[in-house]
């Protein structure tokens, strides 16, 4: 099973990024449907692949999933993103896209503040979130 040898951190820089470029806006390639958090970006080892070519316990984000639901179908819809625990999946049932979109920005920013610190790195600019990195991250 090949392992992802990419940076957290430079994954969830991306993300943010992604979000906040509108990568979550509507598909050309999926109009009927709204984009789904982390299984649409760039970021999922799925990510322009029909169906799952890759196993989901070798992305990135499992590090986040509890490990109660790590052999979920979608693992990373159980990562809790808001202070109370809720879910992308929580959120699917019971938030708009915006609303969605504003707990992920949260998360997001909350999860590569705890590693720069944990790192001891100085924090980067917000507009800076690693748009110079989409070659090393898709």
């Amino acid at each position: 099973m090949a392992q992802d040898n990419r940076d957290i951190l430079e994954v969830l820089r991306f993300e943010l990024s992604f979000l906040q470029d509108g990568g979550y806006g509507r598909s050309p390639r999926t109009p009927w449907r709204p984009p789904a958090i982390f299984e649409d970006s760039p970021i999922c080892p799925n990510f322009s692949h029909a169906g799952r070519q890759h196993p989901c316990d070798t992305c990135l984000l499992m590090a986040f999933v509890p490990e109660a639901r790590q052999r979920e179908t979608v693992p990373c819809r159980f990562i809790p993103i808001t202070e109370h625990g809720q879910t992308v999946d929580d959120l699917y049932r019971t938030a708009t896209q915006v609303e969605m979109e504003e707990a992920l920005g949260q998360w997001l920013r909350e999860q590569i503040q705890r590693i720069e610190q944990e790192r001891g790195i100085a924090p980067r600019p917000e507009g800076r979130a690693g748009k110079d990195r989409v070659n090393k991250i898709a």
